[in-house]
């Protein structure tokens, strides 16, 4: 075996320059895989991250059935008792309240029925960048009654500014009449056309005021430490919720179940990106496939001396399977560290989109885009390469063992 791996790695030096092109077409799709699937995930991160942080977080604690049907009754009613399962929750980083109703809000001449949601503005930016996205006016205090910050386009429909005054109209959850008059005091523009069409911010405080709440809230909106917390976090937030004494349920909901759409699509995305890779990686199996069609023609005689002298044809074989393992481990090499150093300088330098800076910002987006390199995106695209270029040069491989000494030797 130690002669044919000597035997192996000479033969592909034979002919340098067939051998070195084929490295690197081996090492230019590692290279790309590598650096690709290394910004994509990387962009999926950021993606995640910076939806979930807008509005959503990656948990949501409400009662059973309130996610369908916004009923507002459907309360938890001890939010003080979530809290503190919460705080004894090591991947929870922290959280905030939320409540909601459908409401009428009215300007001088337009009205529109909005979500309205009371929130806690000092946790509310902990957890959320709604005051990120606040641009023009200010984002709320804990002492603003009656004011309230509105979406852009809700500002356009109800042709309505900063510092303009609305009517409030809604039911409360005892079923009496909330009604206020609301000062805006802030436009916000999250990069949602839902969110900023049909929602409207007013203080915790305020909202419990408005619409008899007794300190109960919709929501428990929750921050993990990272994507991966989210699972276990749900399931053990889940049993320590299900012990609370309410009158409704509590559900836990993650990210995934909340904005489904997000998901399916970066996988549509994700497996948009898989057929051109399978695409680049053919082309390569082709070159390899006609580096050693080439090999065989060329070495036909070469190959017929040998199985006249008593080399078997499951040595000659292996020989050229270890010739195509050879150029495919030092293409792999070659491109795996390349394609590390690339995605590295990246990773630290980022990839600057100054064209798409306004775009990116008004959906709280960063402006510098970076991959993210991982085992998985340094061996996974690699990985596929090497299956796919070992079993393209089977076939010229196998095709040797048809070869007869008697004709391979008269071969031209």
């Amino acid at each position: 075996m130690r002669i044919d791996l000597k035997m192996a790695w000479r033969n592909i030096w034979r002919n340098r320059r067939r051998s070195i092109l084929t490295i690197l077409a081996i090492a230019f799709a590692c290279l790309l895989l590598v650096f690709m699937l290394s910004f994509q995930f990387g962009s999926y991160a950021d993606m995640i991250r910076f939806s979930l942080r807008i509005h959503t977080g990656h948990l949501q604690i409400k009662a059973e059935g309130y996610q369908k049907d916004k009923n507002i009754r459907k309360v938890v009613s001890d939010p003080g008792a979530v809290a503190e399962i919460l705080r004894a929750q090591p991947r929870v980083s922290d959280f905030t309240f939320r409540s909601n109703a459908f409401s009428l809000l009215s300007s001088k001449n337009r009205t529109y029925g909005v979500m309205i949601s009371g929130i806690d503005p000092v946790r509310e930016a902990r957890v959320t960048t709604i005051k990120n996205v606040i641009r023009r006016g200010k984002y709320l205090t804990a002492g603003d009654n009656n004011q309230t910050i509105i979406g852009k386009l809700l500002a356009e429909n109800l042709k309505a500014g900063v510092g303009d005054e609305l009517v409030l109209l809604g039911q409360a959850r005892d079923g009496s009449v909330a009604a206020s008059m609301l000062t805006v005091t802030g436009i916000f523009s999250s990069g949602e056309a839902d969110m900023d069409r049909s929602l409207a911010f007013i203080t915790l405080d305020t909202f419990n005021r408005l619409f008899f709440m007794r300190g109960a809230v919709h929501e428990v909106v929750a921050l993990c430490q990272t994507l991966n917390d989210v699972k276990p976090a749900q399931a053990a937030v889940q049993r320590a919720v299900d012990g609370i004494d309410s009158r409704y349920p509590l559900r836990v909901w993650n990210w995934e179940e909340l904005i489904p759409g997000l998901l399916q699509g970066i996988k549509i995305d994700f497996f948009s990106g898989i057929i051109f890779y399978l695409i680049m990686v053919i082309v390569v199996a082709f070159s390899i496939l006609n580096t050693f069609l080439m090999a065989v023609f060329e070495r036909t005689r070469e190959f017929g001396v040998m199985l006249a002298l008593g080399v078997t044809h499951g040595r000659l074989t292996r020989l050229l399977l270890l010739e195509s393992t050879f150029l495919c481990i030092v293409g792999m090499a070659v491109g795996i560290t390349a394609g590390a150093l690339v995605t590295l300088y990246f990773q630290q330098r980022g990839i600057h989109i100054s064209g798409a800076a306004d775009i990116l910002k008004s959906y709280g987006l960063p402006e510098v885009l970076r991959p993210r390199l991982s085992w998985v995106t340094l061996i996974s695209g690699p990985a596929v390469v090497f299956v796919v270029t070992f079993l393209t040069a089977l076939y010229p491989a196998l095709r040797a063992r048809l070869l007869k000494p008697a004709e391979a030797m008269h071969a031209v």
